[in-house]
């Protein structure tokens, strides 16, 4: 198995549970997982698709991931825990992309041609995430896990929910590092604007009343 440098780089920045490169190499099934996909879509664009397909599926035995070799994938790509992850075919993704376990980038057609999400760059996708269908995730956009995502997200914006819901950025760039566990709450939010709202409320009908 080859790996490509920029991957290694990727994994060894982003996992700090990595001991070593050797180690990352041998036993990162993130690691192992985008370098067999990188073997199966060489294959693939020759025109080799039968062996692309073989590797493709010795990588999900291997892994838990299933990357199709079709999906066209950028440099320093990185999945923390292979574990679940799931990339269709027709899936375009950009520069410094990091998915978490159990992303899922699917379809909701089942009909030839683009049918999967377009990602740019600098993009973080929390673990049990999707992101589905025919759309495009701007540059620097953050995916809360869980989060299931329908629509496009335009860039430097942070998404959460089910479906999933822009929390506006105000034109600031997002963080270079989404903490999963202080995710901001659009649900809670409505509920507090709801309830200022309903004490504007009491406070003119109690007005009116004197």
């Amino acid at each position: 198995m080859k790996v490509d440098p920029d991957d290694l780089t990727a994994a060894m920045e982003k996992d700090p549970a990595l001991i070593d490169e050797n180690d990352a190499i041998k036993y990162h099934t993130g690691l192992q997982a985008v370098s067999m996909y990188r073997e199966s879509h060489e294959l693939w664009l020759k025109g080799d698709k039968e062996k692309a397909r073989e590797i493709n599926y010795k990588a999900h035995q291997l892994t838990g991931c299933d990357i199709h070799p079709g999906a066209t994938i950028g440099k320093r790509f990185f999945i923390d825990h292979a574990t679940g992850v799931v990339i269709g075919e027709t899936t375009i993704i950009g520069e410094d992309v990091s998915l978490y376990q159990g992303v899922t980038l699917g379809g909701v057609s089942t009909s030839k041609g683009k049918r999967h999400p377009t990602l740019g760059n600098n993009i973080v996708v929390g673990c049990n995430a999707s992101i589905l269908g025919n759309i495009t995730i701007g540059d620097n956009v953050r995916v809360g896990a869980g989060s299931v995502v329908l629509k496009d997200v335009p860039r430097d914006c942070t998404v959460v929910g089910v479906p999933g819901r822009i929390v506006k950025c105000g034109g600031v760039r997002v963080k270079d590092c989404l903490n999963h566990a202080d995710l901001p709450d659009p649900e809670e939010d409505e509920i507090t604007k709801l309830r200022n709202e309903i004490e504007l409320l009491k406070k003119q009908i109690s007005e009116l009343k004197h």
